[in-house]
């Protein structure tokens, strides 16, 4: 056991439509967003050897995860229609794409935020997240000048 624990961020984006039907507002049309996303992978170990040595685990493998789900069902799509989700919001959509890692096998998976606009960030786990979102920490995380946001 170590007392060291790392939280890797990949961050990602798609262009698509949706629509919300039940919204009361401009929502319930059809319109699109330029959406942001961030995978976020968590361990406490780090390879010992070889060409991942010294990483919890390689970016690169982390986008491999991803490359479907923006090829198949996110960039470019309606996504009440790709994703099977009748209202996708930005919760839903974190939801969708959470556990579609999860059940590709993505080691330490531990959230999904997705950006919907600059200012509209949703950030969703399954389980707690130890240290970031039980914590006032969680707000460093939503607010860190590091990812950028606005």
């Amino acid at each position: 056991m170590t007392n060291h624990q790392w939280l890797l961020a990949k961050e990602f984006r798609f262009e698509a439509a949706h629509k919300l039907p039940y919204h009361h507002g401009k929502c319930a049309r059809l319109h699109g967003h330029s959406w942001r996303g961030v995978v976020y992978v968590s361990g406490n170990t780090l390879v010992e050897k070889g060409e991942k040595q010294g990483m919890v685990m390689d970016y690169a493998d982390i986008k491999e995860y991803l490359k479907p789900l923006l090829e198949n069902y996110l960039d470019h799509y309606y996504l009440n229609e790709s994703t099977g989700l009748e209202s996708p919001t930005s919760e839903q959509i974190a939801v969708w794409i959470y556990e579609k890692l999860e059940a590709a096998g993505l080691p330490g998976l531990t959230a999904v935020r997705i950006d919907e606009t600059c200012t509209s960030i949703c950030l969703y786990s399954k389980p707690r997240v130890h240290g970031w979102l039980n914590s006032d920490e969680g707000v460093i995380l939503l607010n860190s000048p590091h990812l950028n946001v606005g």
